[in-house]
């Protein structure tokens, strides 16, 4: 029997539904067996592809890796298989927002989308009536102490850039430039604002650990920004159900959602490995109409297969969370993806995160991440 190997990540959301799926797999392909491992959250967001595309067949990645991949000729470029020609051309517009063409780079598509995922509103409906839909009104609540929010560094690059989406604003809106730097420090501005009114374990937290607290404890109601996840909008997934909305709006004079910084996942194919036929068939398959809103929804997945989102079975078993956040889905902004941007993310997010803590001032905090930008897209050539 051949054994494929797979990494995903660390989460019911992320690992469950591989398993679930690799199981089902073998049902019809008996002498393939699919074999997932997993890695923590924060590996996911850092471990370069380079080290796990020698290691395994399948990989489960972050579309700011394909600029990497791409460069060093590390997974397949998936348009190059005639055969599923058709299927490609049909999740160009099947699945949420832009999360399929998030993995396309230089014209080759690198990976499929089947996790769609990205910076929304959590709240615990059973402790709150008016939900806020504003940074003002965010704040308010925080000033009562019951609003939390996970801005460890890679969430809080992440917050940065999806406030700026958020305003129209974006990052490399003009290629290889950063931001306005006024627009930049009015983003720190209202992240101090609110950092100083949540607690200061906040700067260690990333959305599982929010989504943990928030859901086994009663002293939090609110989130305005975080990754959402529907598993803790399931039964029985935790104490108490997490519900979940589009991104408040940070724009004083835009109450309408504005869309946030999308993420989610993508199955990749190595160039290592010695079963490409069988990987291809797993990974369409898996990123199939079918199978994401039956199978992978049912085993624990956020399939990002856009009739998903809006079948009313799935929405009726996770409490409305696709229908309640597609508006964010649909607005969101892509990051970066040329190689050289992972360096800007990690280092950008440790400035945020440093400033957030009172570790330095806002003109050294913008002129830093200007200059780092600037400098990403050198960093490996």
């Amino acid at each position: 029997m051949q054994v494929i190997k797979g990494i995903a990540w660390d989460h019911p959301r992320g690992f469950d539904p591989m398993v679930a799926t690799a199981a089902e797999f073998k049902k019809n392909n008996p002498n393939f067996n699919i074999v997932w491992e997993k890695r923590p959250l924060q590996a996911f967001a850092d471990r370069p592809i380079e080290n796990m595309a020698y290691e395994y067949d399948l990989m489960v990645i972050d579309h700011p890796h394909v600029g990497e991949a791409s460069r060093k000729g590390l997974i397949y470029e998936l348009n190059n298989f005639l055969e599923y020609k058709d299927d490609l051309n049909s999740f160009k517009n099947s699945t949420v927002g832009l999360s399929h063409q998030s993995y396309n780079f230089n014209e080759n598509q690198y990976a499929l989308s089947i996790d769609a995922a990205a910076p929304v509103s959590a709240f615990r409906k059973d402790l709150i009536e008016n939900i806020p839909k504003t940074f003002e009104e965010t704040i308010k609540l925080a000033e009562k102490s019951l609003v939390i929010w996970p801005i460890k560094p890679i969430d809080a690059i992440s917050c940065f850039n999806s406030i700026a989406a958020n305003l129209g604003k974006p990052i490399n809106n003009v290629a290889e430039q950063f931001i306005d730097l006024s627009t930049g420090k009015l983003i720190l501005k209202m992240m101090k604002q609110l950092a100083d009114l949540v607690p200061t374990d906040c700067l260690k937290m990333n959305p599982i650990n929010v989504l943990d607290h928030m859901s086994s404890n009663d002293e939090f109601i609110f989130c305005p920004m975080l990754y959402g996840y529907s598993n803790y909008s399931r039964k029985n997934f935790r104490k108490s159900i997490i519900y979940f909305g589009n991104i408040i709006s940070f724009d004083e004079n835009n109450k309408n959602c504005s869309g946030s910084q999308i993420g989610g996942t993508g199955l990749a194919v190595s160039k290592s490995t010695k079963n490409l036929a069988i990987a291809l068939k797993y990974a369409f398959w898996i990123a199939s109409e079918d199978c994401q809103k039956g199978l992978f929804f049912n085993s624990g997945g956020q399939p990002s297969h856009i009739s998903a989102w809006k079948d009313k079975e799935v929405n009726n078993n996770c409490n409305q969370f696709f229908e309640n956040t597609l508006e964010t889905l649909k607005k969101s902004w892509v990051r970066p993806r040329y190689d050289g941007y992972m360096y800007f993310q990690d280092i950008g997010g440790t400035l945020v995160n440093k400033f957030l803590k009172g570790e330095t001032s806002i003109d050294f905090t913008i002129n830093e991440m200007k200059k780092e930008f600037e400098k990403s897209f050198y960093v490996n050539k």
